[in-house]
């Protein structure tokens, strides 16, 4: 199908003949789970609009995460007609992004409905939230017997980042997936060999918060099936390999104004030198303030903390940040703000993240940095990964947690967690994680076996 085409489709995901036009035989009202991972019952399209008023009812209690009983009332998916989107690898089914409602109102724990919570609260300030998220993800292909190893057979190189012969041999799957997120009109405007061994990164443009939440819902399901149709498949752990880069999910920020557009992060006459305003700096200190306690949700597996370490690559350092700490075009710091400015970039966040939460989160801590006018300091400037710990003490600086325990203790002790995620969301995201961090802790790994099996 065109870009036409599918952009008209898109625009009027309440027209049922539209769909039908456009070759559309089922409807997938989709919502996630707190994983952020696609869920969904499917309507033949004759049905279209009985689902669009909600008639697909769930039980939250079958979810991982979702704070209801057995005993409790369904929840019902309430399609968003502007998110529809044709599978582009399976063109008759129509996915629609949509928000969960409990007893005739928005459900409180829903993923989408916590972020547009936060939505609301930025546009009675006059305010949209702009948001690109940097897609990064492994490529793999399953072995026969056990293990996964790259698609390319070529030996491996210290340092493949950029390698160009390495991108051309992934090529088929590649071309195939960067076609369908164009016709689909996000507009990639990069995409290339990462660090880690069969690992890629597609960047393409930002939109609106709750858009890119849903494209990049919609972006892993569509990696994975595509690989899947080479005879591979898309991993979005953070960390796949022990002594390679591990993949990111930066969050690309800015605010402007709800009326004109205009961005109110960007200030080209900043004294700093970051292009940044006021109110860029503002929204800084509001996520340094609570960033120990995002990590929980931007970095939320026990995987991801093995990517937020300054070593452990094998073309030395990992890219990843390890400090509470912001600077200017400097990736050593968890908050960067890019060369052109106008923009702040989240570099702890991670593959795994669920997207609407954490764009929540990091929003919210944010705003709360506008209205309280905090001050983050001056930018860091030098290389954050060499400074030691009367470095750090000297400079005010913390680390960020080191571990997913670490990280939920942040995240209890932080008030701001709460009110974001709503009391529900916040126990059961509290309990499913500690539950997924004690259970890594109480497991024998095979390291453990080689270090002490036969140590006496």
């Amino acid at each position: 199908m065109n870009k036409g085409n599918v952009t008209e489709v898109r625009e009027k995901g309440k027209d049922m003949e539209a769909l039908i036009a456009s070759g559309v035989r089922y409807c997938a009202a989709s919502y996630v789970d707190m994983h952020g991972v696609s869920k969904t019952k499917m309507v033949p399209i004759s049905h279209h609009a009985q689902m669009l008023g909600g008639s697909e009812l769930f039980t939250g209690a079958a979810l991982e995460g979702v704070p209801q009983s057995v005993h409790d009332e369904e929840v019902a998916a309430v399609p968003d007609p502007a998110s529809c989107t044709i599978m582009p690898w399976k063109s008759e089914v129509a996915w629609f992004a949509s928000d969960l409602h409990y007893k005739g109102g928005p459900f409180e724990a829903c993923s989408r409905n916590i972020l547009k919570r936060q939505l609301a609260r930025a546009a009675a300030l006059g305010l949209r939230f702009n948001l690109g998220i940097e897609a990064e993800f492994f490529v793999l292909k399953k072995l026969e017997g056990a293990g996964f190893a790259p698609l390319s057979t070529r030996p491996h190189l210290v340092k493949p980042c950029y390698d160009l012969a390495r991108l051309l041999e992934n090529f088929a799957w590649v071309d195939e997936l960067v076609s369908a997120m164009d016709a689909l009109g996000w507009d990639v405007y990069s995409f290339d060999h990462e660090d880690g061994i069969g690992q890629f990164e597609i960047d393409f443009m930002y939109a609106d918060a709750l858009t890119m939440a849903d494209r990049y819902t919609f972006f892993r399901m569509m990696a994975n099936e595509i690989a899947r149709k080479h005879g591979a498949f898309a991993s979005f752990m953070p960390k796949a390999f022990a002594n390679r880069a591990g993949s990111g999910a930066h969050l690309n920020m800015s605010l402007s104004d709800s009326a004109s557009g205009a961005n109110l992060f960007l200030d080209k006459k900043d004294q700093l030198g970051c292009n940044l305003g006021k109110m860029g700096y503002q929204f800084i200190a509001g996520v340094l303030k609570h960033l120990p306690a995002i990590c929980a949700v931007v970095a939320p597996t026990v995987n991801s903390y093995k990517r937020l370490v300054k070593k452990g690559s094998a073309s030395g350092f990992t890219w990843a940040p390890v400090l509470c700490c912001y600077g200017n075009n400097n990736r050593t710091n968890a908050l960067r703000i890019p060369l052109a400015g106008g923009r702040v970039e989240l570099r702890a966040a991670d593959s795994a993240c669920n997207p609407y939460l954490a764009a929540a989160f990091v929003l919210a801590a944010g705003l709360e940095g506008i209205e309280s006018d905090l001050d983050p300091g001056p930018p860091n400037v030098e290389n954050m990964y060499q400074k030691t710990v009367s470095d750090l003490e000297a400079l005010g600086l913390k680390t960020l947690p080191g571990t997913l325990g670490e990280a939920l203790d942040e995240f209890a002790k932080d008030p701001l967690s709460e009110a974001v995620f709503g009391k529900g969301m916040h126990d059961a995201w509290l309990t499913y994680k500690r539950d997924e961090w004690a259970s890594y802790n109480y497991h024998v790994s095979d390291w453990e076996y080689d270090r002490y099996l036969n140590f006496f």
